[in-house]
């Protein structure tokens, strides 16, 4: 297997138990990612995560991870939730979730989300106040309703809580940058080749997020009752110039 190109190809919720479960991968890895896509990137994308939660000097919050992974970016989450003594949720595979310690401040919810979490999503409602899903939606958007994942996650927030959405990763921004002067030299510059990277406009993106998804998340929350907002990622964050996020909240 071609670790670089086979392994991250059609990313599933599937597949993911798989890669948790191969001890030849690096955490990194395990979460669907290349090791110079994140590392030493991850205290970055933590810093990031935890200023658009508006979260820095909070305690004693139930916080929810929705596919947590177990990469070093969760074990940043887990210190800081014991830390500030939050209640942290993580919801994932038994298999990834198997990757992570165990503390009595940390509730594992095995299973794929929303639903077989049923249970847990009955008893929470109305009681997180603060939801992170990172580099996950694009999977909701492929394998189920990406609605579903959304409204459902919208009614475990308690009044005034937030849902950051975060790396999401968007074809139409991708397709700006890259027919950038800035976005060409990107491409020359990472494969080392002087020619221009192929972007298509005017086509059909069955699988990829592009703006009109991004807009239409916006426009669903703002009508369910729910600020929302699309908001640039820090520029020190890896693929910062084609992914974006959403911060939700509840007034």
């Amino acid at each position: 297997m071609n670790l670089k190109s086979d392994i991250f190809d059609d990313l599933s919720y599937e597949k993911f138990k798989e890669l948790a479960q191969n001890d030849k991968l690096n955490d990194i890895e395990k979460v669907g990612f290349p090791i110079e896509y994140r590392q030493n990137k991850e205290k970055f994308i933590f810093d990031d995560i935890i200023t658009k939660l508006g979260i820095e000097d909070e305690k004693n919050k139930t916080i929810l991870d929705i596919g947590s992974g177990c990469s070093n970016l969760t074990l940043m989450l887990i210190e800081y939730c014991k830390t500030n003594k939050h209640k942290l949720i993580l919801i994932d595979s038994e298999e990834m979730l198997n990757n992570l310690p165990e503390y009595d401040f940390v509730l594992k919810v095995k299973g794929y989300y929303p639903k077989s979490c049923e249970k847990f999503i009955e008893n929470y409602i109305g009681k997180i106040d603060c939801i992170i899903t990172y580099s996950v939606i694009q999977y909701a958007f492929t394998e189920q309703s990406i609605f579903d994942f959304i409204d459902t996650s919208l009614t475990l927030l308690k009044e005034l809580g937030v849902m950051l959405i975060g790396d999401i990763p968007n074809i139409s921004k991708r397709k700006r940058f890259f027919s950038s002067n800035q976005g060409i030299k990107y491409h020359q510059n990472f494969t080392g080749i002087k020619v221009q990277p192929i972007v298509k406009f005017n086509n059909i993106e069955s699988k990829n997020i592009d703006d009109s998804v991004v807009m239409s998340i916006i426009q669903r929350c703002r009508l369910a009752g729910f600020d929302s907002y699309i908001l640039p990622q820090d520029k020190k964050l890896p693929m910062a110039n084609r992914r974006e996020d959403i911060l939700i909240i509840k007034p």
